[in-house]
């Protein structure tokens, strides 16, 4: 959760020496770190960059990996502006791929979250498309686009990051049959669960799965690093996995179990 007291995180964070901070915000850039990396970027011995991740996984900062470390749920969880910056150029990227999916001329339903909001920015020159979201951003990426058609669910917004979410919701979405889907999650376990925090945005995730022909999952290598209550769905509800490192081997045989398409998209 986020920092009740904006001064407090503040004194937190001055806490850290200057390396430590750097850590945590290539952390926040990438999704991940490793020891290695580390060492030779900071000039330093793996020991040291070692003893930073343990004070930073300490403090909430990290939680450790198999070599190095990724943002704690505590950090992940802190809200939309900083999930914005979680692996940015990763989705970026995954965007990019996600939206040449789709053709000219189709339906799609697009949910929340920050790399679906990527994938709606790769869309905003094409020509025919009909877009129906529970995304307050993505219709503001969007609304410009002269040949797009927009729809937008009823429900409730989420003042924090402006998903539309509810019974409400997903009972809206569910009046509709469309060509696509571009899909989030927040986790993913590595026998094909999708996994969230918010059982009303599921709600309507499993309304959007449900309701389209091809359902295209977004989604960057760190979510399977994370930890979430909610099942949304298993990997078979879903057609194309787009992702930015190729995925754990107990994912790869899941996906090849359901007949799952994985694009991995290359680095820029």
């Amino acid at each position: 959760m986020a920092e009740a007291d904006p001064a407090a995180g503040e004194r937190r964070i001055r806490k850290l020496t200057a390396r430590q901070r750097r850590i945590v915000d290539i952390a926040r850039e990438r999704g991940d770190v490793d020891v290695e990396s580390l060492a030779g970027e900071f000039r330093v011995t793996p020991q040291t960059i070692r003893r930073d991740l343990n004070v930073l996984c300490g403090g909430d900062w990290l939680r450790r990996t198999h070599g190095g470390a990724v943002l704690s749920d505590v950090q992940v969880n802190v809200g939309y502006r900083a999930r914005r910056h979680i692996a940015a150029a990763a989705k970026r990227r995954i965007g990019e791929l996600a939206a040449s999916l789709v053709p000219d001329g189709a339906s799609l339903f697009m949910n929340i979250g920050t790399t679906t909001e990527q994938v709606a920015g790769f869309l905003k020159d094409r020509r025919g498309l009909i877009v129906i979201t529970n995304n307050v951003n993505v219709v503001t990426i969007l609304m410009g686009a002269s040949d797009v058609e927009l729809v937008v669910s009823c429900g409730v917004v989420r003042h924090e990051d402006g998903g539309i979410v509810g019974e409400r919701a997903s009972e809206f979405l569910s009046q509709f049959r469309v060509d696509y889907a571009v899909v989030g999650s927040s986790a993913i376990d590595e026998d094909g669960t999708l996994l969230d925090y918010d059982y009303r945005e599921v709600l309507a995730a499993r309304a959007i799965i449900e309701h389209a022909r091809s359902v295209i999952l977004v989604a960057d290598n760190t979510k399977f690093q994370r930890n979430a209550p909610v099942r949304i769905a298993d990997i078979g509800a879903i057609d194309h996995f787009v992702t930015d490192r190729a995925p754990p081997p107990a994912f790869v045989a899941a996906c090849a179990a359901a007949g799952v398409s994985i694009h991995v998209c290359e680095p820029s």
